[in-house]
């Protein structure tokens, strides 16, 4: 069985993951979500909540467990996880993106968020920042429609309900991936969402075949598939993980 890192993307936390969890656990697999910094539980003042404080958090529970992980990013989390693999890819047995930012070196979430592909992104359409240093905001409603719009009335109401703001350094900050043969040789996969408001297909497409993903599974749901089609998305992880945790692509 495969050891499971789960990292969640803006406005959200560890919460997020507890459906996914429970089924991922019932398979057999070690899982762990973390909160990253100033999300979740974690109070981590705003002005320390960075693209680097997010990357380290995630390297110290990857170094923390007695194998390399397969580590599932959503949204923001896929620019963590890129960044992070980068810095401790011995920790990394394979990334899975789950409708998930991809960057290639220097490049920022904003900066994708700018491509053609990501027009009528409706995270950024309604996304209300403010404060020094700044923080993002989504209003409960939009919340809906951008990222839980394939979700049941309870499940998107109980998300928004755990939203909490979002300190837009981590987005801004353009990651800096010296790529070396470790990092290049891990396998990675991702899980498109083809109803995705807040990061459009085509904007996925284009990430997920630049950075050489060597399987993709396309699942009808949003932004959320962990809380909208969340026994689609553990088959999809559990299948991956048992056919490829553990292995490496040939640099």
């Amino acid at each position: 069985m495969a050891r499971f890192v789960l990292v969640h993307g803006a406005f959200a936390g560890a919460w997020a993951w507890g459906p996914l969890t429970e089924r991922l656990e019932a398979a057999g697999h070690s899982v762990e979500a973390l909160d990253l910094p100033g999300s979740g539980e974690d109070r981590t003042p705003v002005a320390e909540v960075t693209l680097d404080a997010c990357v380290e958090r995630l390297c110290e529970v990857l170094r923390t467990g007695e194998e390399p992980a397969v580590v599932v990013p959503n949204s923001m989390g896929g620019v963590i996880t890129t960044q992070a693999a980068a810095r401790c890819p011995e920790r990394v047995a394979a990334i899975v993106y789950v409708a998930a930012f991809v960057p290639e070196d220097g490049e920022s979430l904003l900066d994708l968020t700018r491509l053609p592909e990501g027009a009528d992104d409706q995270v950024q359409a309604n996304v209300v920042v403010e404060g020094d240093p700044p923080v993002a905001t989504m209003p409960g409603e939009a919340s809906v429609e951008a990222l839980y719009g394939c979700c049941s009335e309870e499940v998107a109401r109980w998300a928004v309900a755990h939203q909490r703001p979002q300190a837009v350094a981590p987005y801004a900050t353009p990651v800096s991936l010296d790529a070396d043969d470790a990092f290049d040789a891990i396998p990675r996969s991702y899980v498109l969402s083809k109803r995705d408001r807040a990061i459009p297909p085509a904007l996925q497409r284009l990430m997920l075949e630049r950075a050489g993903c060597e399987e993709v599974i396309e699942l009808d749901t949003d932004h959320a598939p962990h809380m909208s089609a969340t026994a689609e998305l553990a088959q999809a992880l559990n299948r991956l993980a048992t056919a490829r945790a553990g292995g490496r692509r040939s640099p």
